[in-house]
């Protein structure tokens, strides 16, 4: 070895692929679409193991049958090595852990390996249990997420991150693992409840107030028709909010957040402080409106948000039929721990995006409580 090789430093990346798909009929009229992403493993048929939502089995009758169906119709490239699997849909799943050690055994019973696929048919919440525990055997099996709810959509479904909550803690433990698919489709919102479908656009809310505003002009105009669940409008603001949540983390340049920022948690510091607080009544999309809503107003009070922004962000919230207030803010001192939790699970100094204008994100690194209590304060009473 040479004598000066004591010492050195070598940047590379590692290629990826994103493979973002969006169909009307996935079990349908479009399976070729889930069944091409399937990928023989040399001679030998792709293993496929499937996950799904117990909440939509209820709600989708025949469902599985479908699954099986078009699984099944290629025999000779794709195996389906055992009977659909369901696992308790919403935030409860993530608060398990004996779920991640079931998720293990059934992996290594099926004998999948890394060329095998683990599809997940769910909400956010299912997607990340199932995508973690996919991500660490083997150290990484193939994921395909099919999201079923608007947030999972618009937001989580793309990401490349997995977790559970751990120490009474919101995603304490999880990976970065990029999916090898993610499939939207349409139908597969159809059997959420109103209030359910409508929670999800609060992460379009967050990305368009950082990324476009254009987007969020749009968000605006069309808040009483994507609440009244009018399928162009809802299908435009899926759209557009998976675009910009791609385009940053695909060529934002920091898609495992090893920087300080993390400008997509916009509004989520607190957000993930109210849903442990309330034992995870306060459903996730619920609280990112919270959240954002807070956040606005602090950044008119500090660092010149325009007010007027500020009351239109609040009024698309309200438009929009998703909350900007919970009883668990009369006691704000409750959130304050959040601050340092953020900070905890990114490292180094505290850093949560503000902004300056719509479309104009900042990084800040101290918060000014007496104005956070005043921004609280007046989400709380706005009517």
């Amino acid at each position: 070895m040479p004598s000066d090789f004591s010492s050195i430093d070598i940047s590379f990346a590692i290629p990826q692929v994103h493979r973002f798909r969006m169909t009307d009929d996935v079990f349908g009229s479009d399976a070729k679409v889930l069944l091409d992403l399937l990928q023989p493993s040399g001679t030998e048929p792709a293993k496929v193991q499937v996950w799904i939502d117990s909440h939509l089995v209820q709600a989708a009758t025949g469902l599985c049958e479908r699954i099986d169906e078009v699984l099944n119709s290629r025999p000779d490239s794709i195996q389906l090595t055992s009977p659909i699997e369901t696992i308790v849909g919403g935030e409860s799943c993530k608060n398990d852990p004996k779920l991640i050690d079931h998720l293990l055994s059934r992996f290594n019973e099926d004998d999948l390996d890394r060329r095998s696929y683990v599809i997940v048919i769910g909400g956010g919440a299912v997607l990340d249990a199932v995508g973690f525990a996919a991500s660490i055997a083997h150290r990484g099996i193939r994921l395909v997420r099919l999201p079923t709810t608007t947030l999972a959509q618009a937001d989580s479904g793309v990401g490349v991150k997995t977790a559970v909550n751990w120490f009474h803690k919101k995603n304490w433990k999880g990976t970065f693992a990029v999916p090898w698919g993610v499939i939207n489709d349409r139908q597969l919102l159809n059997h959420l409840p109103d209030a359910a479908f409508r929670c999800g656009f609060s992460e379009a809310v967050k990305v368009a107030l950082l990324k476009s505003p254009t987007g969020f002009q749009n968000l605006c105009n069309n808040a009483s028709k994507i609440a009244a669940r009018e399928p162009q409008a809802v299908t435009s603001a899926i759209a557009a909010s998976v675009q910009m949540h791609l385009e940053h983390i695909t060529r934002g340049g920091d898609p495992f957040e090893m920087l300080e920022a993390r400008p997509l948690d916009f509004g989520h510091w607190s957000a993930h402080r109210m849903e442990p607080l309330s034992d995870y009544d306060i459903a996730h999309g619920d609280a990112v409106a919270i959240g954002v809503a807070i956040d606005t107003v602090y950044s008119s009070l500090v660092h010149g948000f325009p007010e007027a922004a500020a009351k239109q962000v609040l009024d698309c919230l309200l438009n929009l039929k998703l909350p900007i207030t919970d009883p668990i803010l009369a006691d704000p001192e409750n959130l304050r721990i959040g601050l340092e939790e953020f900070r905890q699970h990114l490292g180094g100094r505290l850093t949560v995006t503000m902004l300056e204008g719509i479309g104009q994100p900042i990084d800040v690194h101290d918060i000014l409580w007496p104005e956070m209590l005043k921004a609280i304060e007046t989400v709380r009473d706005y009517q």
